[in-house]
């Protein structure tokens, strides 16, 4: 098991650090280029809800980025310095009447394209898990 990290500030130019992260990675662990694609979007989406819903893009807050390789799979924990929220709340983008109202999309699409997504620490973290 090895671990890989990340820290970012709450400022949302400093996404972009996530894709040199993300590149570092896939060659690390030789990651299939069918799979590289949804661990990129999946960050991207947890590090932006992380740093505009949790930390409220307050430039004095950091989002941490950290993986685990784990029984043939990365597992990649997203967490920022807000107050959480829990993810049973976060309306279905896709329910009827939904489909052009904002919210929800960045949490359905994590899910989509990852093998399995978790919060815990009150949804200030996210678990997300690629299986290689």
């Amino acid at each position: 098991m090895s671990h890989t990290t990340l820290k970012i500030p709450s400022t949302p130019s400093k996404i972009r650090d996530l894709e040199t992260y993300v590149d570092k990675i896939a060659q690390q662990y030789d990651v299939n280029p069918d799979i590289y694609p949804n661990i990129l979007i999946s960050l991207t989406e947890a590090v932006n809800n992380a740093i505009i819903h949790g930390n409220n893009q307050d430039k004095n807050k950091y989002v941490d980025i950290s993986l685990e390789e784990k029984h043939n799979s990365l597992v990649f924990y997203i967490s920022d310095e807000g107050d959480g929220f829990n993810p049973l709340e976060v309306i279905d983008p896709t329910a009827d009447g939904r489909l052009d109202c904002c919210g929800g999309r960045g949490v359905f699409i994590m899910k989509e394209l990852s093998d399995d997504i978790s919060f815990d620490n009150d949804g200030r973290t996210v678990k997300i898990k690629f299986n290689l």
